[in-house]
């Protein structure tokens, strides 16, 4: 159907874990999984390629587990917050959708969270594979952003500006090791739970994201890209929305636990229809947030504008039909930072009044008193999933701006394109070029708080776009005029 490229660096350094991992699972996996598969693979043969062609039934599995901890644990995302988490207003949910049969089943596990670090991620696809023989390449997590869930360990260490206490950091790796331990689990029911299914996606419209560096006339994407999957009786199993919007309505001074909109969409659409499990990720929508702030209605509003726009698209049954067959590819680059400070200009800063900066200083010249290397780059993971010639889902790593989406938009099919950011790594932000030039807190002072040296240098969004570019077929770019 496409060319398909030679496999990435990230791929070889992980083929030969990746190889031994599945044939360690071979022998389980065909004991286990040829019976339950020995009748939908009878029923396929018996009706003939008809009714995979034009039905496309395919594999399906949805599971959700709550992850609200029982304990008080330091929530991310707003420096201001001194204290643990003081109790719970609404409950917050990891899921997993697993798709296509068991020669090439991919994974997408959400999960209501700030950031999700690629210390977890990886640990977590690399116990699923174990048991199951994924390769990493088929596993993808995505965070919602909310700024009302626990830290984990490593996401965000310098938000304070000041060391974390000892017991609230023990209870932060306390929470961080559960969470990897639902993750795994959810993503294991999910693969278990996998049942001849349709799969339909479309694309919707939500209205409550404003870009926060100029409110009326900075670029913001709208789009809200919708995936349905049902049952051979037409039952909605999984309801899968993204939107490009931070997850901020709430500010600071709410030290509670909550999923903020994204939580309140996913219990809407679940409202809505009952049975079903609702999943959201988010978009390239790190300089977006909620017209409507502060109050925990307008969290519920927001959310209720994403169901609103759910029943809206499932009443009016336009979707394109995906048929399973997945081709699933990662890489992981290397974003290279400016050039550092000197030790002079770290003492400097380290006298600062503002908190986190003087902070930042300070650890930076401790690892320099130490004989330290500090770090010049930071890796990315970029992950994509190819539903033929229907659909190219990628997976981006970071707090991704709105332009990468726009720029996407122009190079490719925008029409076929479902662009997820927060995905499996959530280093820093990543700023586009325009961002770099203007400056300010997100390619600046976003930086101190993600415990890294500096801005990016100038390029890294051609390294990003390029290497989309490489992993994406070249059927759907947009040709040359």
């Amino acid at each position: 159907m496409f060319n398909r490229p030679a496999l990435t660096a990230y791929e070889r350094a992980n083929k030969r874990r990746e190889n031994l991992n599945r044939t360690s699972s071979c022998r389980r996996k065909i004991g286990k999984n040829l019976s339950c598969w020995f009748i939908f693979g009878v029923i396929l043969n018996v009706t003939a390629c008809s009714v995979f062609s034009s039905d496309h039934l395919v594999p399906v599995g949805v599971a959700k587990i709550d992850i609200t901890p029982s304990y008080s644990v330091r929530l991310n995302g707003y420096a201001n917050r001194q204290r643990e988490s003081e109790g719970v207003y609404q409950q917050i949910w990891a899921k997993a959708l697993a798709i296509g049969f068991d020669d090439h089943p991919v994974v997408l596990i959400t999960v209501d969270n700030c950031g999700v670090p690629a210390s977890v991620s990886d640990v977590v696809a690399a116990r699923i594979g174990k048991k199951t023989g994924l390769l990493r390449r088929q596993i993808a997590i995505c965070s919602s952003h909310t700024h009302c869930a626990p830290m984990l360990t490593g996401v965000l260490p310098l938000l304070y500006g000041e060391p974390i206490p000892k017991q609230q950091q023990a209870n932060i790796d306390r929470y961080t090791r559960e969470l990897t331990d639902k993750l795994v689990h959810v993503s294991l029911l999910a693969l278990a739970q996998r049942k001849p299914s349709h799969i339909g996606w479309t694309v919707g419209e939500a209205k409550f994201a404003v870009n926060r560096r100029r409110k009326k006339t900075a670029p913001v994407d709208h789009s809200l890209p919708m995936l349905k999957v049902t049952d051979q009786k037409g039952n909605i199993r999984a309801i899968l929305v993204r939107y490009a919007c931070h997850a901020t309505t709430v500010f600071g001074d709410f030290n509670r636990i909550c999923g903020d909109w994204p939580g309140y969409a996913q219990s809407a659409i679940e409202r809505d229809f009952p049975g079903a499990i609702a999943l959201v990720s988010i978009g390239c929508g790190a300089d977006a947030k909620p017209n409507r702030q502060k109050k925990i209605e307008h969290a519920r509003q927001h959310g209720e504008e994403i169901a609103g726009e759910a029943r809206r698209l499932i009443h009016q049954n336009r979707f394109h039909s995906l048929n399973g067959k997945i081709t699933a590819r990662i890489d992981e680059i290397e974003l290279p930072f400016a050039p550092l400070p000197t030790r002079q200009e770290w003492f400097k800063r380290s006298a600062s009044t503002h908190k986190q900066t003087a902070y930042h200083a300070k650890v930076y010249l401790q690892r320099l008193d130490r004989g330290e290397s500090l770090p010049t780059s930071v890796k990315l993971p970029i992950q994509t999933w190819i539903f033929g010639d229907d659909l190219a889902m990628l997976f981006v790593g970071g707090e991704v701006v709105v332009d990468y989406q726009l720029r996407l938009n122009r190079l490719f099919d925008s029409s076929r394109i479902w662009v997820n950011a927060y995905a499996n790594d959530v280093p820093c932000y990543i700023a586009s070029e325009r961002l770099l030039k203007e400056g300010g807190y997100e390619p600046d002072t976003s930086m101190i708080y993600y415990d890294r040296p500096t801005q990016f240098a100038p390029g890294v969004e051609d390294r990003i776009i390029n290497t989309v570019s490489r992993l994406l077929p070249l059927n759907y770019r947009v040709p040359r005029k």
